[in-house]
């Protein structure tokens, strides 16, 4: 048997194997399964950024409270403003300092106002996460069960059709398979297809000159466009 056709024969049974794997892939229980994992990781990081924007909002928090209150003992230097006046200060100066951290005091209660309300919804949208989290850490382990019970079902199959595909790979070239393995790895299937009026009947780029020579001597050729095998039909 020629080797195109052992390779041939080699990509039918694997079609199969190819099949089984599309169906454990494409399952609901490996859908929810991923989508659980996903969704932890995620929360995770998330739940990590708002641990992060709770502690410097509330080290800012801190900060400008401590300002506030520098500020408001700043204010008790004008208390006895009426007696300063008597004594020939200058009243217009007072009345400009006295405005001025009046302003300053009014911008950091707004400031405050504004992280404390950023504050309750960073520690609101924590709590939340965090409930769903431990919901989901509590259907894990069900949701897991389900998926490797499906991928079970379709075991002996894959270990079948595995076997087989190891029975016929012992008359394969070792560099011709480690090539095809490539080549599946890269999502690309069927790997090994015939050309047709000079042409990859998969997706219908012309040979070049040499490529044509080559194949009508009998050899395998790669499609400069998909890069799978090509061979021409005796």
């Amino acid at each position: 048997m020629s080797q195109i056709s052992q390779l041939l024969l080699y990509q039918e049974k694997d079609s199969e194997l190819l099949k089984l794997e599309q169906e454990v892939s494409s399952s609901d229980e490996r859908k929810k399964f991923m989508q659980t994992q996903s969704f932890m990781k995620k929360a995770s990081e998330k739940l990590d950024q708002l641990d992060a924007k709770s502690s410097g909002l509330l080290s800012r928090l801190e900060t400008l409270e401590n300002n506030y209150k520098e500020i408001a003992e700043t204010l008790k230097d004008f208390e006895h403003i009426d007696e300063l006046v008597e004594g020939g200060a200058d009243l217009s100066f007072y009345q400009r300092n006295v405005a001025k951290i009046a302003e300053s005091l009014k911008a950091l209660k707004a400031e405050i106002n504004a992280l404390i309300s950023a504050a309750k919804e960073a520690t609101e949208e924590y709590q939340a996460l965090k409930k769903k989290v431990i919901a989901t850490q509590k259907q894990m382990p069900e949701i897991e069960a389900a998926y490797k019970a499906f991928k079970k079902t379709k075991q002996a199959s894959v270990d079948a059709v595995s076997a087989e595909l190891n029975s016929l790979a012992a008359s394969i070239d070792p560099e011709v398979l480690r090539k095809y393995q490539a080549k599946r790895s890269e999502r690309i299937f069927p790997i090994i297809c015939e050309i047709r009026n000079d042409r990859c009947s998969q997706c219908g780029i012309e040979l070049s000159i040499a490529d044509k020579d080559k194949t009508a001597g009998g050899g395998v050729v790669e499609c400069e466009n998909c890069h799978r095998f090509l061979y021409r039909k005796a």
